[in-house]
């Protein structure tokens, strides 16, 4: 039984490295520098309990706007279509938002008086905050559409590749896909492993300097995306000359290297429908009415809706209504409220987990995150999507029993037991070694469906509007976490930087509360979409 598991994992990993085609290269490096974008978020999570003063109900708020700009992916990716050629100028942009968002917090860090003399230093933090999602939006939207490019449809001989290895080469490529996203994180624990090791030893000001090194070494973000384009402009131009060397007519290059062979007519009702999105959110936002999230989430959600309708209305009925149970499934998967930052802020205090061991956590889970999705990836491609989200939502539950279980003193019991050895610390890797695959599969399967059924001159679109649709699930998670904060405070000690006079003292006492009733709709919320779409018309790719 042994040899035929190491068999099944041999041929799962090696499949993918013996499916890979540097073709894949240029959009991997741009997945590559959203998973490196999570360089900051140890550092980010330590500046914002110690050095500002926002409540996790105003940061949980914060993140609803961060949101904000997945959900324009749509007009984004429609904006990537139509003027396919400028994409690259796209991505530039994004990169030149995501340069500003690092530049700020450098700042912060490294000339904070400075700083806090144009506006205060929580205003900056939120400025930078918003800066950096536009960015990422921006390059994921065009990084979806290379994606597409990146798949050959014709072999080195011009002959047609066969359709169910196409679809094979889909799934290993968005497997890839969140392998580069899980690959960067990895990459940056390692670089916070080195910066914060023997942290428990450093003075403050050498913790801050080692924040200021990680956003200097942060830049490198933006740098990976623009090599991404300029290795997709190398490896095209030697497609081309290569198949001008074998005597390919200009027609024959043109069908075998470029996906967007016919030119895309504009979608009037997406352009409109995203430029009122805007204007409504934008109107409701700054006009800071009452339940005005809510407002803009309902709103967001019909005017996104009607797009999908208008989108997937040139789809056969089958496909369409294949498209809309495989988002709706996700969407409800993905809306699951969390604990918020208090659980982060509960960890430091109360278990004392610190920068360097929260580190550790992160590159474990990295590590086995991309084991789980090479092993997994064919399961994915054979599998009906309810099945897998009931299986992800059976397995995070459980996988979240352990934190809630120390909330109530599990570690102390354990460590009485064992002699000190399962204490707090050796629980949470434990957990977060069997738990780490589950978050970057669920969309795998609904990015692979899009890649291989959308219309060609759509793709970018298609991924960005269903990316659109999914991602405001995030939304209605962190309306969902602001209730449950507002419902249940919970607080950190905070201190004036200056005098270290305690302004707000340390409440973890209803952060059980919070953690208990997201652990009951982790389960419900999955298992009722899978419901809905079992009992109805609908049905899941």
């Amino acid at each position: 039984m042994t040899k035929s598991v190491l068999q099944s994992i041999s041929h799962n990993i090696g499949g993918v490295f013996r499916d890979f085609h540097l073709s894949y290269l240029p959009p991997l490096m741009v997945y590559l520098a959203a998973g490196v974008s999570s360089l900051t978020s140890i550092v980010g999570m330590f500046f914002v309990k110690d050095y500002l003063s926002l409540s996790s109900a105003v940061l949980a708020s914060l993140s609803f706007w961060i949101a904000i700009p997945w959900s324009l992916k749509m007009v984004f990716g429609h904006l990537v279509d139509l003027f396919w050629r400028a994409k690259n100028l796209i991505l530039f942009t994004g990169a030149v938002l995501i340069a500003l968002s690092l530049f700020i917090m450098i700042g912060l860090i490294a000339e904070r008086e400075a700083m806090q003399a144009i506006l205060p230093v929580d205003t900056w933090y939120v400025i930078s905050a918003l800066l950096a999602p536009m960015g990422y939006v921006l390059q994921d939207s065009v990084a979806d559409a290379m994606t597409v490019e990146a798949v050959p449809r014709f072999d080195s001989d011009g002959q047609s590749i066969d359709p169910e290895k196409i679809k094979l080469m889909h799934t290993t490529m968005q497997t890839l896909g969140r392998v580069a996203v899980v690959g960067g994180s990895l990459l940056v624990s390692v670089v916070n492993l080195y910066v914060f090791s023997g942290v428990e030893k450093m003075s403050e000001a050498q913790k801050v300097q080692g924040y200021l090194y990680v956003y200097w070494v942060a830049l490198i973000i933006p740098l990976l995306s623009v090599l991404g384009v300029v290795i997709a402009a190398w490896l095209k131009g030697r497609t081309r000359a290569q198949l001008e060397s074998r005597g390919w007519n200009p027609a024959q290059l043109e069908q075998a290297i470029e996906v967007h062979d016919n030119a895309t007519k504009p979608n009037w009702t997406i352009l409109i429908g995203g430029l009122i999105f805007v204007l409504f959110t934008l109107s409701i936002g700054l006009s800071q009415i009452p339940y005005g999230q809510e407002i803009i989430f309902l709103g967001s959600l019909a005017i996104i809706v009607y797009l999908i309708a208008g989108m997937t209305s040139a789809l056969t009925p089958e496909m369409r209504i294949t498209l809309v149970g495989t988002a709706f499934v996700i969407f409800m998967f993905r809306a699951v409220p969390t604990p918020g930052p208090s659980i982060a802020w509960w960890v430091i205090d109360e278990l004392k987990f610190d920068q360097y061991f929260i580190s550790v956590l992160t590159l474990i889970s990295g590590l086995l995150s991309l084991l789980g999705m090479f092993i997994f990836r064919r399961f994915m491609a054979e599998k009906r999507i309810t099945f897998v989200i009931g299986m992800l939502a059976i397995f995070s539950t459980l996988f979240a029993l352990p934190t809630l279980g120390m909330y109530y003193g599990l570690h102390h019991w354990t460590s009485a037991m064992t002699g000190g050895i399962v204490d707090a610390r050796f629980i949470a890797l434990v957990d977060a070694a069997v738990e780490s695959p589950l978050g970057q599969l669920a969309m795998i399967p609904m990015l692979a469906w899009i890649a291989r059924s959308a219309p060609e001159n759509l793709k970018a679109t298609y991924f960005a509007v269903m990316a659109s649709f999914t991602n405001l699930a995030l939304s209605a998670s962190q309306l969902g976490t602001k209730y449950l904060n507002e419902m249940y405070i919970v607080t950190r000690e905070v201190r004036d930087p200056l005098t270290g006079i305690v302004k707000v003292a340390a409440d973890y006492s209803q952060l059980g509360s919070i953690l208990t009733i997201c652990l009951v709709l982790n389960l419900l919320l999955p298992f009722f979409a899978v419901a809905v779409v079992k009992w109805t018309r609908f049905k899941a790719s």
